[in-house]
């Protein structure tokens, strides 16, 4: 009899060790966790990266009331030079374009046109070819997508194979040939350019929605009766608009790019300055040699851009990524 109390109560002990441990690497995980939480921030690159974001576009709506230049206006520079065949001093046109000056801050091009107002004039078009093609995209990709992930069946397959043939087919020939059938505007190369984002981002919001269509808040959703539409606005849609929205960074990017690339073969916006363009004007041999800032400065506005929004889309990805939370220490 003894030794059976006994036995209970070593086993009791025991029982009693192993829950303490239980606790104790409980509470051991979510210290860790808590720490890894603490630690993660957006560091000081993003705010830099946001900051520029923040600063070109200020810059590209409000550059009409700014006290900048005028874009379009040829300052020509006159210099006093002696005539040789009368003994006269008069005033001759320099030939532009013109290096820095305290005048011209980054120079002028080769038609004595302010390279900095021009630069921000191009970021206004540049900036709008990019977003509309991430709206777009996310709206017509991001749609599609979510309604294959969520029905699936046939109409996840359908999706899933019109995503496929946007895909397979060389984008730059697409913009090529919708371009050039149709018209240089702004609307049209946004469209355009925005087709070959539908794919990437409907994919992704497809994969995201299919992922969080089972788990518990959305089967409890669809146990109370609510409507289809309901669910996908207010229970999937948060859900998935973040790592959309971290994909149509990358999507404008690709997109100021692109519209670069149209430039260099005469399909950018009509009537218009763009970055692209900018950087045809200046792309000839004599004018690097010469006059290198007249390619390099529009040219550095459109590295900042793009690494500015590669960067931004990678540290939120990379911030709200909660499956990170949960990797403790081996």
């Amino acid at each position: 009899m003894n030794e059976e109390h006994e036995k209970n109560a070593d086993e009791n002990t025991n029982g009693s060790d192993v829950a303490k441990e239980e606790i104790a690497i409980n509470d051991s995980t979510q210290l860790e966790i808590s720490e890894f939480a603490d630690k993660k921030t957006l560091g000081f690159g993003f705010w830099l990266a946001a900051f520029w974001l923040v600063l070109i576009s200020f810059l590209a709506v409000f550059s009409p009331i700014l006290p900048f230049k005028d874009a379009d206006k040829n300052y020509i520079a006159y210099e006093q030079k002696e005539n040789p065949l009368t003994g006269k001093v008069q005033e001759r046109p320099v030939q532009p374009p013109y290096a820095p000056s305290g005048e011209h801050w980054l120079g002028t091009d080769q038609d004595a046109r302010d390279i900095l107002s021009r630069s921000i004039e191009g970021a206004r078009i540049s900036l709008a070819v990019g977003a509309l093609t991430a709206l777009f995209g996310m709206i017509v990709g991001g749609t599609l997508g979510m309604i294959a992930g969520y029905f699936k069946g046939i109409l996840d397959k359908i999706v899933g194979a019109i995503f496929l043939v946007v895909l397979s087919f060389p984008g730059l020939i697409l913009a090529i040939l919708i371009v050039a059938l149709l018209d240089r505007s702004l609307l049209t190369i946004s469209v355009t350019l925005g087709i070959l984002g539908v794919a990437p981002i409907g994919r992704l919001a497809r994969a995201q929605t299919l992922s969080f269509s089972e788990r518990e808040f959305v089967m409890a959703a669809e146990t109370l009766g609510a409507k289809k539409s309901r669910i996908l606005i207010k229970e999937l849609l948060p859900n998935v608009l973040i790592p959309m929205s971290t994909l149509a960074m990358l999507v404008i990017a690709v997109a100021i790019v692109g519209e670069g690339t149209l430039a260099f073969l005469g399909l950018s916006v009509q009537g218009s300055a763009t970055w692209g363009k900018l950087i045809l004007t200046g792309s000839g041999l004599s004018t690097l040699e010469s006059s290198p800032w007249v390619a390099f400065v529009p040219m550095g506005f459109l590295f900042l851009t793009v690494a500015s929004f590669n960067y931004l889309s990678d540290r939120i990805r990379d911030y709200f990524d909660v499956r990170d939370i949960f990797v403790t220490r081996d």
